[in-house]
């Protein structure tokens, strides 16, 4: 029996991770690949493959399988989810009937509310806790394009079977993918969630790349308050995280290509619907229910709530 792998969101980390798993397993007798996209995405791919372009070059993939009919998808054992956080519950529910009770599912989206959310939905599935770091964004239907070196996964869960997650970490180092099996996986997801929630909530605010963050002292002390604010509240939920979390998240965001943006700011240029409950609002709600003030989260919120409307 083949393991069957369906990656759920052809996006920049769906698009990415998915294929190089795809270009690794294309001619495997146990494993198999299974992209769920729809629209023009699904067309593309069905007929030309999903091409991945980045500093070293261009390559095309072809999975095992590309729908969005889960009838024909079938079961899945292992099910990657990297659409947007506010299509957490359409997406899984179109898909319902390829998720068995056996199927293990891997989130890799920007907030940390997901695995919650899916539980709700699947409360007899093993959904693991993960987070990627990579820049990486559409540029058409089928095509993403990958920036600089970063792109690693980083995935677990205290509760969910250990060889399933070493068979799925194998299956991963296989195709070349940096990924990290993690044993405290709570503390490395908001280590991420730290990192994306400040930059996305300031570059969008800002209408700021990262170099134009950094380099523009107003813009950089606003950048540090929202890392005060969310560390604030890491702290009082007990996280164990590193005590120079801020100083640690401005070194890593230094080393990021100043020229890109995060995708929240793409997405609100491009006139799309945003991430902003995952990853502003849910820090104001955090911050209500621990009773931490958190103005900066606030005033961004509210500003881009009046954008978005």
């Amino acid at each position: 029996m083949k393991t069957r792998i369906g990656i759920l969101g052809l996006g920049g980390v769906g698009g990415y991770f998915g294929g190089l798993l795809a270009k690794a397993y294309a001619k495997s007798d146990s494993i198999e690949i299974v992209f769920i996209a729809r629209g023009e995405t699904l067309k593309v791919v069905s007929e030309s493959g999903l091409k991945i372009i980045s500093d070293e070059g261009e390559m095309t993939v072809f999975p095992d399988l590309v729908s969005d009919n889960p009838e024909i998808i079938g079961k899945l054992d292992y099910l990657i989810c990297a659409t947007k956080t506010y299509d957490i519950e359409d997406s899984l529910l179109s898909v319902k009937k390829a998720i068995t009770k056996n199927t293990v599912i891997l989130p890799l989206y920007n907030g940390v509310d997901a695995p919650e959310r899916i539980s709700t939905l699947f409360p007899d599935d093993e959904v693991l806790q993960g987070c990627v770091y990579i820049v990486s964004m559409i540029v058409a239907p089928g095509v993403i394009k990958k920036i600089g070196p970063f792109e690693k996964l980083f995935f677990g869960s205290e509760t969910a079977s250990i060889s399933k997650m070493k068979a799925l970490q194998t299956i991963f180092e296989n195709a070349s993918i940096e990924s990290y099996l993690v044993d405290v996986i709570e503390e490395t997801v908001w280590e991420k969630f730290i990192f994306i929630s400040a930059l996305a909530s300031a570059t969008s605010y800002l209408n700021q790349n990262i170099g134009e963050l950094l380099n523009t002292e107003s813009s950089r002390k606003l950048y540090v308050s929202l890392l005060n604010e969310i560390t604030m509240i890491a702290a009082v939920k007990g996280l164990d995280l590193p005590n120079d979390i801020v100083f640690q998240t401005i070194l890593k965001l230094e080393k990021t290509p100043h020229d890109a943006t995060s995708s929240m700011h793409r997405d609100l240029m491009a006139g799309r619907k945003i991430e902003l409950a995952s990853l502003t609002e849910f820090v104001v709600n955090e911050g209500l229910k621990y009773e931490i003030d958190t103005p900066t989260y606030r005033k961004v919120f509210e500003k881009l709530s009046r954008q978005t409307l």
